[in-house]
């Protein structure tokens, strides 16, 4: 008998997944694989499709909640961009940066600088540290004069970035004669408010377009997934899987990246208990994994106030009878958390501002109410996950893992030991 080939401590075949890389978030599928996309495609393009021709294309700026295909969208217009444009003998490249890791104008400079060394034969080197953000920018300018008629950059989480100035240099390249290249920027935000954050004269001479994505429905969402089938083995996925996954995404967010992210959980799930099928069951342990990711990503750039306004309000919701709360409700368990952990709470209407953004971002809903003529009009809010979920996530902030239980809040009389211990257990 042949000796088997390969280190038998690795499976050289894996049971769940033929092709896994379908499901992972960077994966740009082929076109015949995008879904509920079809306007969206179209007004990229026609913001971006003069450079295809020789000529200067529009910056614009494309908002969105998370999951809506925005990433998706725009490399991949951007890439049948760069593709027509070649076929035009027009010499122009692609650029992504992910600004929640280059979020300082160097790191985007200096990624940018690098991204075009490695798709050139440029000579000189590019040191990754050690330099000041012109010296990036002169090497991004030469390359440019040396290889390209024309640029697309894509700015992902363009909000993250701690100054907009990278904006006002790509966009004035031109004008300011560093470069001949076209350069056109697609920026992505998940803020429909960042213009706002922007200087007025970054703002004037960026002059970009605005486009707004919105939320898959559950029919788009069962297609994409249907897309992704071939991502298991053969007959893995058992019956109503799909289903079930694309309408624990569609019940809440819209989200085809967590309706992704859930089926390859589940099937992760699978693997590790040696199932040889991905059940409804798996999908329903994947969700929960799913969504605690999801608010740990979605609060991952908020303040340490944030979070615990969060935590205070989950705190409120667990050890109570409702499952909305005043402002002044949670404000009153939040400064409680905050004596307990030695940090100094902000005010009332600094708690307000964050809980409003934290309701932007989807985390919460905030409902505006009258309470009478004795009481005035107020502000309730709720969660729209499990608070169990927020109190996970709170928690996997390493700053944050020591955070008490509630038998020391000084809950009501509604709050049973039962309902401490459960709290207790989520850590």
């Amino acid at each position: 008998m042949a000796e088997q080939a390969g280190d038998p401590l690795f499976h050289s075949h894996d049971p769940i997944f033929n092709r896994k890389e379908l499901l992972h978030v960077g994966h740009v599928p082929d076109e015949d694989r995008i879904v509920g996309r079809d306007d969206e495609i179209e007004s990229v393009a026609a913001e971006v499709g003069a450079i295809t021709r020789g000529d200067p294309p529009n910056n614009v700026m494309i908002y969105g909640k998370t999951g809506t295909g925005k990433s998706l969208i725009s490399r991949h217009v951007a890439t049948r961009a760069q593709n027509a444009a070649r076929g035009n003998d027009i010499d122009c490249g692609v650029l992504y940066v992910d600004c929640s890791e280059a979020n300082t104008e160097t790191r985007t400079t200096r990624q940018l600088a690098l991204s075009l060394k490695d798709q050139t034969g440029y000579q000189e080197g590019i040191p990754v540290r050690g330099v000041g953000t012109m010296e990036y920018y002169q090497h991004i300018w030469q390359i440019l004069e040396e290889c390209f008629d024309a640029i697309i950059v894509i700015l992902d989480e363009i909000d993250k970035l701690d100054n907009s100035n990278i904006l006002m240099q790509l966009s004035r390249a031109r004008e300011a004669q560093k470069t001949d290249a076209y350069i056109g920027v697609i920026g992505i935000s998940n803020k429909v408010k960042y213009r706002e954050t922007l200087d007025e004269r970054i703002d004037s001479s960026f002059g970009h377009r605005e486009l707004f994505f919105h939320p898959y429905d559950a029919s788009q969402l069962r297609e994409i997934m249907r897309n992704r089938e071939d991502a298991f083995q053969p007959d893995v996925l058992e019956g109503g899987t799909i289903e079930l996954c694309a309408a624990l995404a569609a019940k809440k967010h819209g989200d085809a990246r967590k309706a992704i992210e859930i089926l390859k959980e589940a099937g992760e799930l699978a693997r590790r208990t040696g199932s040889e099928t991905v059940s409804e069951s798996h999908i329903q342990q994947a969700q929960e994994v799913a969504e605690i990711n999801r608010i740990e990503e979605l609060t991952s750039g908020a303040t340490v106030h944030a979070k615990l306004a969060l935590y205070a309000l989950a705190s409120r919701i667990i050890t109570g009878d409702r499952e909305t709360h005043k402002t002044r409700e949670i404000y009153e368990r939040y400064v409680s958390i905050c004596d307990l952990v030695a940090t100094d709470p902000i005010t009332e209407n600094g708690l307000y501002r964050q809980l409003k953004e934290q309701a932007f971002l989807g985390v919460i809903e905030s409902e505006k109410t009258g309470g009478g003529r004795s009481q005035g009009s107020y502000l309730l809010h709720r969660l729209v996950t499990d608070p169990k979920h927020i109190i996970k996530a709170v928690r996997r902030d390493s700053s944050l893992e020591d955070l008490p239980t509630y038998d020391r809040l000084g809950d009501s009389a509604s709050a049973t030991a039962e309902r401490d211990a459960e709290l207790s257990s989520f850590s």
